[in-house]
């Protein structure tokens, strides 16, 4: 079963139009002003009051359609600090930037749907259309609830969606409960005693140190994680030493851990702790862990997960509404806005074959063929939450 969604095709250009304008000019986090623009000039088009400047390139759109429930639907805005290799017509202008992770494509399907219902308003309540800057890395969703997205936007439930381009285009795919893992980071100094690269003795070698932390770090997951818990620890980055002779007195390590359940985290936590403490002491130098808590898991509430399917069912038929996936170890600052309300994240599939590049990929591009699927859910989503008495 799959209705075709009653989008107009005068949306669906529009659609494709705005898509392919913020993909040509990708903006990265809190740097959103063009994007920001373009929302807020075609939500002021269809008549919908705008707010500006939550998250400093933050839009709110309101559409208000008498008394009843209130939710808010949310799509983000920025780019990612990457260069494109795509040779379509609308690639990114600007170097080093490009939207890699259909952030372009999520925009436009919100707008679409801002469109639909303004025209249409088959519904009775509230919708506050938010679009969101800093997704990757910055935590702009945090700081929009903490600058009081909900004291000035009040929403009984959020919902927010993301494309995947692994899972066929006309399906959907969700969970109740962790959709996407705890993203933390951290880094660990290393310091040592400089010395001559030929009298290694007379030094504390701060490159071997930070070797064997690389190799014990694994051992987090490996040993002391249970195999039926989730855990990733990652080093990504080394840094230290300027030149051949010289052992460097210091060594910085960098990387990401990824968690689904806070428990997890904390074990994780101490264990890296208690190594990097050991790993120094063996070697005779100090090593400093600096943890850093970012964004937490995507937890959906229950009765928000069942409204998200039964709007996804009615378009494309619940046996390709997938509601056992299996959480990420990805992360999304989604999570920030629901710890402040109940709500749901899903995905919507993209993929047209198995050589479609996956996100994050230098020639991904955001498949302009699920935009009228995607604004039909969130137009079918509202429907089904502020029903018209």
């Amino acid at each position: 079963m799959y209705r075709e969604p009653e989008i107009s095709e005068d949306i669906r250009q529009s659609m494709v139009a705005w898509r392919r304008d913020i993909h040509a000019n990708p903006e990265t986090a809190f740097e959103e002003s063009r994007t920001a623009n373009v929302v807020a000039n075609a939500l002021a088009l269809m008549g919908i009051p705008v707010h500006r400047g939550l998250a400093g390139t933050g839009v709110v759109g309101t559409l208000a359609n008498g008394d009843g429930p209130s939710i808010a639907l949310r799509a983000d805005l920025d780019a990612l600090n990457m260069q494109e290799l795509g040779a379509q017509a609308h690639a990114s202008r600007c170097a080093g930037k490009m939207h890699a992770c259909g952030h372009d494509g999520h925009t436009a399907m919100l707008l679409g749907a801002a469109a639909h219902l303004a025209q249409h308003k088959p519904f009775r309540g509230t919708v506050h259309f938010v679009f969101q800057p800093a997704e990757e890395n910055e935590g702009g969703g945090r700081v929009m609830v903490e600058q009081g997205l909900f004291e000035q936007f009040p929403a009984d439930a959020v919902y927010g969606m993301h494309n995947m381009p692994g899972l066929p285009r006309g399906q959907f795919a969700i969970r109740t409960g962790v959709m996407t893992a705890f993203l933390d980071t951290f880094e660990i100094t290393v310091t040592g005693k400089g010395s001559h690269g030929a009298m290694p003795e007379t030094g504390i070698d701060s490159v071997v140190v930070a070797a064997q932390l690389v190799n014990a770090l694994q051992t987090v997951v490996s040993r002391r994680t249970k195999a039926t818990d989730s855990a990733v620890v990652s080093v990504t980055q080394i840094h230290g030493g300027d030149t051949w002779n010289v052992i460097p007195e210091q060594v910085v390590l960098r990387g990401t851990v990824r968690t689904l359940d806070a428990g997890v985290q904390e074990k994780t936590v101490a264990a890296m702790r208690q190594i990097c403490e050991g790993v120094g002491r063996t070697h005779g130098a100090t090593v400093a862990l600096d943890y850093r808590y970012g964004y937490p898991g995507v937890i959906n509430t229950a009765a928000e997960t069942d409204a998200a399917v039964a709007a996804a069912a009615t378009l494309v038929g619940a046996d390709k509404v997938h509601t056992d996936i299996q959480p990420t170890m990805g992360s999304e600052d989604f999570a920030f806005m629901l710890q402040k309300r109940p709500g749901a994240y899903i995905v919507i599939g993209a993929g047209e074959g198995p050589n479609d590049p996956p996100v994050h990929n230098p020639y991904y591009d955001f498949n302009d063929n699920i935009l009228p699927l995607g604004a039909a859910y969130w137009v079918e989503l509202v429907k089904k939450q502020l029903p018209v008495a």
